[in-house]
Protein backbone atom coordinates (compact mmCIF):
# COMPACT_ATOMS: atom_id res chain seq x y z
CA UNK A 1 0.00 0.00 0.00
CA UNK A 2 2.77 2.41 0.93
CA UNK A 3 4.76 1.59 -2.19
CA UNK A 4 1.67 2.18 -4.35
CA UNK A 5 1.14 5.63 -2.86
CA UNK A 6 4.82 6.41 -3.26
CA UNK A 7 4.75 5.32 -6.90
CA UNK A 8 1.71 7.49 -7.59
CA UNK A 9 3.38 10.45 -5.91
CA UNK A 10 6.55 9.89 -7.95
CA UNK A 11 4.55 9.68 -11.18
CA UNK A 12 2.71 12.87 -10.30
CA UNK A 13 6.00 14.61 -9.56
CA UNK A 14 7.53 13.50 -12.84
CA UNK A 15 4.46 14.44 -14.86
CA UNK A 16 4.20 17.92 -13.40
CA UNK A 17 7.87 18.81 -12.94
CA UNK A 18 8.06 19.98 -16.55
CA UNK A 19 5.02 22.24 -16.24
CA UNK A 20 2.12 19.87 -16.88
CA UNK A 21 -1.63 20.14 -16.34
CA UNK A 22 -2.96 21.98 -13.29
CA UNK A 23 -4.86 19.08 -11.73
CA UNK A 24 -6.00 19.19 -8.07
CA UNK A 25 -3.21 16.79 -7.13
CA UNK A 26 -0.61 18.90 -8.90
CA UNK A 27 -1.85 22.08 -7.20
CA UNK A 28 -1.70 20.42 -3.76
CA UNK A 29 1.80 19.17 -4.49
CA UNK A 30 2.84 22.67 -5.60
CA UNK A 31 1.51 24.28 -2.42
CA UNK A 32 3.11 21.66 -0.16
CA UNK A 33 6.46 21.98 -1.91
CA UNK A 34 6.24 25.79 -1.68
CA UNK A 35 5.52 25.48 2.04
CA UNK A 36 8.53 23.22 2.62
CA UNK A 37 10.92 25.30 0.51
CA UNK A 38 9.61 28.51 2.10
CA UNK A 39 10.49 27.10 5.51
CA UNK A 40 13.99 26.24 4.28
CA UNK A 41 14.47 29.83 3.12
CA UNK A 42 13.08 31.19 6.41
CA UNK A 43 15.34 28.93 8.51
CA UNK A 44 18.40 29.98 6.52
CA UNK A 45 17.46 33.65 6.99
CA UNK A 46 17.00 33.04 10.73
CA UNK A 47 20.36 31.25 11.00
CA UNK A 48 22.32 33.83 9.01
CA UNK A 49 20.64 36.97 10.34
CA UNK A 50 22.72 39.48 12.30
CA UNK A 51 21.99 42.92 13.64
CA UNK A 52 19.09 44.52 15.50
CA UNK A 53 16.41 44.49 12.80
CA UNK A 54 15.12 40.94 13.32
CA UNK A 55 11.37 40.56 12.85
CA UNK A 56 9.36 37.42 13.60
CA UNK A 57 6.59 38.51 11.26
CA UNK A 58 9.12 38.97 8.43
CA UNK A 59 10.39 35.38 8.85
CA UNK A 60 6.83 34.06 8.77
CA UNK A 61 6.11 36.21 5.73
CA UNK A 62 8.90 34.48 3.79
CA UNK A 63 6.98 31.20 4.13
CA UNK A 64 3.60 32.75 3.37
CA UNK A 65 4.89 34.62 0.33
CA UNK A 66 6.25 31.40 -1.18
CA UNK A 67 2.92 29.58 -0.72
CA UNK A 68 0.80 32.53 -1.89
CA UNK A 69 2.83 33.01 -5.06
CA UNK A 70 2.58 29.29 -5.78
CA UNK A 71 -1.18 29.53 -5.38
CA UNK A 72 -1.26 32.57 -7.66
CA UNK A 73 0.59 30.61 -10.33
CA UNK A 74 -1.99 27.84 -9.93
CA UNK A 75 -4.81 30.35 -10.37
CA UNK A 76 -3.21 31.76 -13.50
CA UNK A 77 -2.37 28.38 -15.02
CA UNK A 78 -2.04 28.81 -18.77
CA UNK A 79 -4.75 31.47 -19.00
CA UNK A 80 -3.32 34.83 -20.10
CA UNK A 81 -6.63 36.64 -19.52
CA UNK A 82 -6.67 35.46 -15.89
CA UNK A 83 -3.06 36.58 -15.49
CA UNK A 84 -3.85 40.09 -16.76
CA UNK A 85 -6.90 40.34 -14.51
CA UNK A 86 -4.93 39.16 -11.49
CA UNK A 87 -2.20 41.72 -12.20
CA UNK A 88 -4.83 44.45 -12.24
CA UNK A 89 -6.27 43.27 -8.93
CA UNK A 90 -2.85 43.09 -7.26
CA UNK A 91 -2.07 46.60 -8.54
CA UNK A 92 -4.71 47.90 -6.14
CA UNK A 93 -2.78 46.58 -3.13
CA UNK A 94 -0.44 49.06 -1.46
CA UNK A 95 2.44 47.81 0.67
CA UNK A 96 3.68 50.56 2.97
CA UNK A 97 6.37 48.66 4.91
CA UNK A 98 9.82 50.05 4.15
CA UNK A 99 12.54 47.39 4.04
CA UNK A 100 15.84 49.10 4.79
CA UNK A 101 18.15 46.08 4.55
CA UNK A 102 18.95 45.05 0.96
CA UNK A 103 19.57 41.50 2.16
CA UNK A 104 15.97 41.26 3.40
CA UNK A 105 14.75 42.31 -0.05
CA UNK A 106 16.85 39.54 -1.62
CA UNK A 107 15.22 36.90 0.62
CA UNK A 108 11.78 38.17 -0.36
CA UNK A 109 12.77 37.93 -4.00
CA UNK A 110 14.01 34.36 -3.41
CA UNK A 111 10.66 33.44 -1.87
CA UNK A 112 8.84 34.94 -4.85
CA UNK A 113 10.92 33.05 -7.41
CA UNK A 114 10.71 29.74 -5.56
CA UNK A 115 6.95 30.20 -5.21
CA UNK A 116 6.67 30.89 -8.94
CA UNK A 117 8.71 27.79 -9.77
CA UNK A 118 6.64 25.60 -7.44
CA UNK A 119 3.33 27.03 -8.62
CA UNK A 120 4.23 26.60 -12.29
CA UNK A 121 5.22 22.97 -11.54
CA UNK A 122 8.95 23.46 -12.18
CA UNK A 123 9.66 21.38 -9.11
CA UNK A 124 13.25 20.44 -9.85
CA UNK A 125 14.07 24.10 -10.57
CA UNK A 126 12.46 25.13 -7.27
CA UNK A 127 14.30 22.49 -5.22
CA UNK A 128 17.71 22.91 -6.84
CA UNK A 129 17.41 26.71 -6.80
CA UNK A 130 16.48 26.73 -3.09
CA UNK A 131 19.39 24.46 -2.18
CA UNK A 132 21.91 26.54 -4.12
CA UNK A 133 20.60 29.91 -2.87
CA UNK A 134 20.58 28.73 0.76
CA UNK A 135 24.06 27.24 0.44
CA UNK A 136 25.34 30.56 -0.89
CA UNK A 137 23.67 32.48 1.95
CA UNK A 138 25.20 30.17 4.57
CA UNK A 139 28.63 30.44 2.91
CA UNK A 140 28.49 34.24 2.91
CA UNK A 141 27.44 34.21 6.58
CA UNK A 142 30.12 31.79 7.77
CA UNK A 143 32.97 33.45 5.87
CA UNK A 144 31.84 37.03 6.64
CA UNK A 145 32.33 37.71 2.96
CA UNK A 146 32.67 41.42 2.15
CA UNK A 147 33.56 42.39 5.71
CA UNK A 148 35.80 45.47 5.72
CA UNK A 149 36.02 47.28 9.03
CA UNK A 150 38.75 49.86 9.59
CA UNK A 151 36.78 50.53 12.79
CA UNK A 152 34.11 48.38 14.38
CA UNK A 153 32.95 50.51 17.31
CA UNK A 154 31.99 54.06 18.24
CA UNK A 155 32.72 55.41 21.74
CA UNK A 156 31.18 58.54 23.25
CA UNK A 157 31.62 60.06 26.71
CA UNK A 158 31.82 63.34 28.60
CA UNK A 159 34.88 64.29 30.62
CA UNK A 160 35.94 67.26 32.73
CA UNK A 161 38.92 68.81 30.99
CA UNK A 162 40.88 67.79 27.92
CA UNK A 163 42.64 64.49 27.26
CA UNK A 164 46.41 64.61 26.97
CA UNK A 165 48.77 61.92 25.67
CA UNK A 166 49.25 60.34 29.11
CA UNK A 167 45.59 60.45 30.13
CA UNK A 168 44.10 57.21 31.57
CA UNK A 169 41.53 57.12 28.76
CA UNK A 170 44.29 56.77 26.16
CA UNK A 171 45.94 54.00 28.18
CA UNK A 172 42.72 51.99 28.44
CA UNK A 173 41.97 52.36 24.73
CA UNK A 174 45.48 51.20 23.85
CA UNK A 175 45.00 48.05 25.94
CA UNK A 176 41.63 47.04 24.53
CA UNK A 177 41.78 48.41 20.97
CA UNK A 178 43.99 47.67 18.01
CA UNK A 179 43.71 51.29 17.00
CA UNK A 180 41.48 54.26 17.74
CA UNK A 181 40.91 57.72 16.34
CA UNK A 182 39.45 60.83 17.94
CA UNK A 183 36.54 62.10 15.83
CA UNK A 184 35.43 65.09 17.83
CA UNK A 185 35.95 66.89 21.12
CA UNK A 186 33.69 69.81 21.93
CA UNK A 187 32.62 71.73 25.00
CA UNK A 188 29.15 70.95 26.28
CA UNK A 189 28.26 74.64 26.16
CA UNK A 190 26.30 74.67 29.40
CA UNK A 191 28.72 76.69 31.47
CA UNK A 192 30.62 73.63 32.70
CA UNK A 193 34.07 72.23 32.02
CA UNK A 194 32.64 69.05 30.48
CA UNK A 195 33.98 68.11 27.05
CA UNK A 196 32.11 65.64 24.87
CA UNK A 197 34.39 63.14 23.11
CA UNK A 198 33.72 60.77 20.24
CA UNK A 199 36.14 58.00 19.18
CA UNK A 200 36.22 55.40 16.45
CA UNK A 201 37.68 52.12 17.73
CA UNK A 202 38.92 48.80 16.42
CA UNK A 203 38.14 46.58 19.40
CA UNK A 204 40.50 43.61 19.76
CA UNK A 205 38.11 41.32 21.62
CA UNK A 206 34.42 42.22 21.84
CA UNK A 207 34.01 39.84 24.79
CA UNK A 208 35.98 42.35 26.88
CA UNK A 209 33.76 45.34 26.04
CA UNK A 210 32.16 45.35 29.48
CA UNK A 211 35.57 45.23 31.14
CA UNK A 212 36.75 48.18 29.05
CA UNK A 213 33.63 50.19 29.92
CA UNK A 214 34.02 49.32 33.61
CA UNK A 215 37.58 50.63 33.64
CA UNK A 216 36.57 53.79 31.83
CA UNK A 217 33.80 54.30 34.40
CA UNK A 218 36.44 54.36 37.17
CA UNK A 219 38.13 57.44 35.70
CA UNK A 220 37.36 60.54 37.75
CA UNK A 221 35.10 63.06 36.05
CA UNK A 222 33.92 60.80 33.21
CA UNK A 223 30.18 60.64 32.46
CA UNK A 224 27.64 59.35 29.91
CA UNK A 225 29.80 56.56 28.47
CA UNK A 226 28.29 54.72 25.49
CA UNK A 227 29.83 52.15 23.18
CA UNK A 228 28.12 51.41 19.89
CA UNK A 229 29.22 48.29 18.05
CA UNK A 230 28.55 47.68 14.38
CA UNK A 231 26.13 44.84 15.16
CA UNK A 232 25.05 45.56 18.71
CA UNK A 233 24.62 48.39 21.20
CA UNK A 234 26.16 48.25 24.67
CA UNK A 235 25.69 51.22 26.97
CA UNK A 236 26.66 52.16 30.49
Amino acid sequence: MDSTVLNKFTQLFEQTSAGGMFTPGAVILSLLLAFVLGQVIAWVYYFTHSGLSYSRSYVQSLILITVVVAMVMGVIGNNIITAVGLMGALALVRFRNVIKDTRDVVFIFCSLVVGMASGSQRYLTAIIGTVILCAIAIYLHITNFGMHEPHNAFLRFSLKGHITGEHPVSGILKRFCGNFALISAQDSGFGTSLVEYAYQLMVKNTDKNEQMLAELQKIEGIENISLTMQEQLLEV
